[in-house]
Order: C-alpha cells, then sequence, then structure tokens
C-alpha cells in the first residue's frame, strides 16, 4: 500500500545511494583505474528507490531507536544490493571477453568481484556518508509515518 513513509524512504535513500556514488566513483577509479561507469549511478538509485520503498517504508512507525535501526538497515541493503547488481554487471562484462571456463567460474567469480570492491567501500568518507545518511533517511521515514498516515 503506497503511503507518506515509502515515499520518503525512496527518496531518501535514492540520495543517499547518489551521494555514496559519487564517493566510490573516485575510489575505484584509482583502485582499479577504470573510468567508464556507464549506468552506474542510475542503477544504484533505483536500487535505492527499491530498497526504500520495499524495506524501509513498510517497517516504519516503531519509535525512534527502530527508525534509526531501519536505516542502517536500509543503507546496509542498499550498499548489499548495489554491489551485486555491480559485480554480476562486470562479471557479464568480462565474460562477454571469454575470461571464464564456464558458467560456474562465472558465478563464483561475481562473489569475488563482490569481495574485492567491498574491500575497496571501507573507506572513512564512505562509511560516514552511509552512517549519516542512515541516520536521516531512517529519522525522515518515521517522522513522514507520524506526520502523514
Amino acid at each position: 500500500m503506497p503511503d507518506a513513509a515509502r515515499l520518503v524512504a525512496a527518496v531518501s535513500l535514492a540520495i543517499v545511494a547518489f551521494l555514496l556514488s559519487g564517493l566510490i566513483m573516485p575510489v575505484y577509479e584509482e583502485a582499479v583505474g577504470e573510468t567508464n561507469f556507464g549506468y552506474f549511478v542510475y542503477v544504484n538509485v533505483v536500487v535505492g528507490i527499491v530498497v526504500g520503498w520495499v524495506s524501509m517504508g513498510k517497517r516504519a512507525g516503531r519509535g525512534v531507536s527502530a527508525a534509526i535501526t531501519n536505516g542502517i538497515t536500509g543503507v546496509f541493503l542498499l550498499m548489499l544490493w548495489g554491489l551485486f547488481l555491480q559485480a554480476c554487471n562486470e562479471m557479464v562484462r568480462l565474460a562477454m571477453k571469454n575470461r571464464y571456463d564456464g558458467p560456474f567460474d562465472a558465478i563464483a567469480a561475481v562473489f569475488e568481484i563482490g569481495a574485492e570492491w567491498g574491500l575497496l567501500l571501507l573507506t572513512a568518507p564512505i562509511i560516514g556518508t552511509a552512517a549519516v545518511g542512515a541516520f536521516v533517511s531512517g529519522v525522515l521515514t518515521e517522522y513522514a509515518w507520524r506526520t502523514w498516515r
């Protein structure tokens, strides 16, 4: 059922995804040397919208401490799903260059790529932005639920 909490959660996580994408691109560019990001930001924003609507929006209305936990969960899911989708995209890109011997090697590569890229996310600006974004998005979602029922 659409409501204001789901809308605010989707919009706030989309903004967090946009900000995090802007912070991740220079780190990835420095570590890997890749400068063509394609639909990187757009995919992450869509993931933020979906995670905010599905996960955060339905958990609103349980109090302020639960709202903060809801924000942390939402940002964690945003980063997890974003990392998974971007790793799948990279696997497909490498598979088109015949880098894998078979389908099982390609599936295993998704998790290897995800683990390598996940380590790149462990920088202070990215973690700080994710923490502040989790707090703000959780509190805004709770506020929207309390204000516009």
